[in-house]
């Protein structure tokens, strides 16, 4: 294959492309990007066999083939060229070469025929969604999925649909985001599926920004995600996810309306004198003023007060302040609203006239 293209027309798709191989890899070519012309469009695909990315990109001339390089040297190499270079690009047998300018490198080349892609079967189910609310129903939750826990289901964030509504859930056992939206059309019918912490990770990158809808298919074990010039095929995880419903139907009748912003700042300077390892800090609410104190091993202490628009009974409860702060950086509104109890339940947080969005925030004893 031959072809020539604009420095800056292949860093976007193979930044994302390469975004999604590992560094170390049990298969030699699954290090490699697959390069694919036809006519003018040239497809980049790279993958660790769970996900699976596919950008295109226009070059300026060519002749149609095939070939895997190195994703990462061929990255580099890119990002280390000028802005305004043209790459002419060939490759055939087990070398690939590149020109640009006075610059000249000669890559190693493996098997076109021998690069995995992967078998999604059929697809069961079809929606379309804006990119941006997508992105957005992402970013509100994908912050409270867990690491690495044993209870793999939780490594990832849940995908429902119901009728006209699609919801996002993520959970780590200590505190769980919630955030749903409305779809044009409604769905076949109720389906949960829960998609991995990396295909997550990537979709951030590929979704990008834009205003295009997204078609998102999917079967009992895969989510495919597409753009225009761009497809994301992902494996699910096989789990059931705990029911979120029941854990957010706690009885919180105490409620604290506050300045968002200022609960973020006095959350922020108090969370310095907090145990690095548990983060643990108090909240003292009362009639219109919220207290929040911390101290750690080395007995330094810090107190700081904001006025809060609060009327019920006086309340001590403990939280993970990085929980807090993560579900106030996530709201979007000025003012937030508190629901709480007492010591021993948690803390719903939501913007008050809005509970599409709902952080779910256990309780930690100090």
């Amino acid at each position: 294959m031959k072809f020539q293209i604009e420095r800056e027309v292949l860093l976007g798709p193979l930044s994302i492309v390469t975004s999604v191989v590992e560094r170390r890899q049990t298969l030699p070519i699954l290090a490699n990007v697959f390069l694919q012309l036809e006519g003018k469009r040239l497809t980049l695909v790279g993958t660790d066999l769970e996900v699976e990315i596919s950008i295109e990109a226009q070059v300026l001339s060519g002749e149609d083939g095939e070939c895997t390089v190195t994703a990462r040297k061929l990255l580099d190499i890119c990002r280390a060229l000028p802005e305004t270079a043209t790459i002419d690009f060939s490759g055939e047998g087990n070398k690939a070469k590149m020109r640009s300018g006075r610059s000249r490198f000669t890559l190693q080349a493996l098997p076109p025929k021998d690069f995995p892609r992967l078998e999604a079967g059929t697809w069961e189910e079809r929606i379309t969604i804006p990119r941006k609310e997508l992105k957005a129903l992402l970013d509100r939750t994908s912050f409270s999925m867990a690491q690495q826990d044993v209870r793999y289901f939780l490594n990832g964030v849940l995908l429902e649909l119901e009728g006209s509504t699609v919801t996002t859930v993520a959970t780590d056992g200590h505190r769980l985001a919630r955030s749903r939206a409305s779809l044009t059309s409604p769905a076949g019918g109720q389906r949960q599926v829960i998609v991995p912490r990396k295909a997550v990770a990537e979709l951030g990158r590929f979704l990008g920004e834009g205003a295009e809808d997204i078609t998102v298919e999917l079967n009992n074990n895969h989510i495919s995600l597409e753009r225009p010039g761009g497809t994301l095929i992902s494996k699910l995880i096989d789990g059931k996810f705990p029911d979120y419903k029941a854990v957010m139907a706690q009885v919180l009748n105490q409620k604290m309306v506050a300045d968002r912003q200022q609960f973020h700042e006095v959350l922020a300077r108090t969370a310095v004198l907090t145990n690095e390892k548990y983060r643990g800090i108090r909240l003292e609410l009362s009639k219109g003023s919220l207290k929040v104190s911390a101290h750690n091993p080395e007995h330094e202490e810090a107190t700081d007060e904001i006025p809060v628009d609060y009327t019920g009974t006086d309340v001590e409860i403990g939280f993970n302040v990085t929980y807090l702060m993560d579900a106030l950086k996530a709201l979007t509104n000025d003012q937030v609203e508190a629901e709480l109890q007492d010591a021993n339940t948690g803390c719903m947080l939501h913007d008050p006239n809005d509970d599409d969005t709902l952080y779910l925030i256990m309780p930690m004893r100090l």
